[in-house]
């Protein structure tokens, strides 16, 4: 037999046996999901490859050490067919990991957590990813010189997330395009409170420590999830559909949180009202220290405050709760869909309570006399739709002029078919992403027969201050 006759099959079966043995004795067909999502503004972000449907994290909190340990439960869905899979989670130290209930390989590079499982996951599997990790989390600098992150507070530690904090305390596929529910267990010493997301569904202290257990039933995105660490005065009650409010504050704010937090139930009859029922199951605000964080943040049923906040920003970080929250972007491209819905709240709150209309404001604000502390000219500096970069992504044009758009759309439909589109927008992508494309669309289809073209064209995408009012 000639040497090549005997080559061939030698080296067929060589690479036969490599392929068995690559995937524990089945031959290899998947390939690793993508390392991002491709968001054009951070990247790196979230994975490709899977969707996550349900976190399950049960940490543990040290103050005096700052030491957080945590055990990670993912539960996901495979979009493809996986080889191996990425999860953001930044600095911490890994100590083990496993997939259905077998050790699985794994590596970091960065903010990346590559995890190669014993077997190939079939596309449409649900899979089960168990991380072990500790150590001291990072407090993380934005594009805009903002922190977030894991906080360190005078009394202990609040998690914060937009846009990409919270793979500083827990692994996971952070991008909001991927929602999931949550059950987050932590303890804590005895004496401190853990505030989180949702219901609190259990309350237990032995040898000195208390655990807390929070579960979040309808879906969230990762950068609205929190866990605040400290001395609070809790506050229970319902609002006047039986909605349960739980009220956190730290006890140097509570006097002066007093007056404003009692105006949650009605501020949600009034939101539900406007904007359609409530997309969650439970309301309420973590009031801390304003040392300890430097901005409100619209954390999914319970909005986190630098101190006691004003009735403006509680009725802008509440209407958060269907825009932004319930109805999310499908990339941080897509912000001004909540900062332009939230912003406009806060107009139609005024103009319901006694203060100037929203067209007033809309006004004040082309005029350049507003008097709000913003400069005017800043508006001005970009698109809402399109904001250069991940540091302008919270600059006022996502906010004001995101506003000055639904203000136009108001103008040009008029009030029945404005509540219409607002209602029905926050009805139709309830629980899921939306893109600014989608609303466009959205409207037009609302009201057939009107043009917006130059609505899109001058205020939502346009360059620099559109000709007329």
């Amino acid at each position: 037999m000639p040497r090549s006759s005997v080559a061939a099959p030698f080296a067929l079966a060589l690479a036969l046996v490599a392929g068995l043995t690559a995937c524990g004795g089945e031959a290899v067909h998947g390939k690793p999901g993508t390392a991002g999502v491709g968001d054009p503004y951070f990247p790196k972000m979230g994975n490709g490859g899977y969707d996550v449907t349900h976190y399950g994290l049960t940490l543990s909190y040290d103050p005096g050490h700052k030491r957080l340990t945590g055990t990670a439960e993912i539960t996901a869905r495979a979009l493809q067919d996986l080889s191996a899979f990425h999860l953001d989670l930044l600095g911490l130290r890994v100590s083990d990991v496993e997939v259905e209930g077998r050790a699985a390989g794994w590596s970091r590079a960065g903010q990346e957590l590559t995890v190669r499982p014993r077997h190939d996951l079939d596309q449409g599997e649900t899979f089960t990813t168990k991380v072990r990790y500790s150590g001291v989390p990072r407090t993380i600098t934005d594009a805009d010189a903002s922190k977030e992150g894991w906080l360190r507070t005078a009394d202990g530690a609040l998690g914060l997330g937009e846009p990409t904090g919270s793979m500083a305390w827990f692994p996971g596929d952070h991008h909001p395009s991927d929602k999931a529910s949550y059950d987050i267990t932590i303890t804590v010493p005895k004496g401190l409170q853990a505030v989180s997301n949702g219901e609190l569904t259990s309350e237990s202290t032995k040898d000195g420590r208390t655990t807390y257990a929070w579960h979040t039933a309808e879906p969230m995105a990762s950068y609205v999830a929190t866990l605040a660490i400290g001395h609070y005065d809790i506050t229970r009650s319902k609002a006047r559909n039986g909605l349960p409010v739980y009220v956190a504050v730290d006890p140097e704010q509570k006097r002066a949180s007093e007056k404003v937090l009692g105006r949650i139930p009605g501020i949600m009859d009034w939101e539900e009202y406007n904007f359609g029922p409530y997309p969650f199951s439970s309301t309420g605000a973590i009031v801390d220290r304003p040392d300890d964080v430097g901005y409100a943040l619209e954390t999914q049923t319970r909005p986190v405050f630098p101190g006691a906040p004003d009735t403006v920003t509680l009725v802008h970080e509440l209407a958060h709760q269907w825009f932004g929250d319930s109805v999310t972007p499908r990339s941080w491209r897509d912000m001004w869909l909540n900062e332009g819905f939230a912003t406009y709240a806060e107009w139609l709150w005024q103009e319901d309570h006694g203060g100037d209309s929203a067209q007033k404001i809309f006004d004040s604000l082309y005029k350049g006399d507003y008097y709000e502390p913003v400069d005017s000219s800043e508006i001005w500096a970009f698109p809402p739709a399109d904001p250069p970069g991940p540091a302008q992504i919270s600059d006022p044009p996502v906010y004001y002029r995101g506003a000055m758009v639904l203000q136009k759309i108001r103008q040009l439909v008029g009030d029945d078919t404005f509540y219409d589109i607002v209602q029905g927008w926050a009805a139709a992508h309830r629980h899921a992403n939306a893109d600014t494309a989608e609303f466009t669309a959205y409207v037009e289809k609302a009201a057939p027969g009107k043009d917006f073209s130059g609505i899109w064209k001058d205020w939502l995408y346009g360059k620099g201050k559109p000709a007329h009012p």
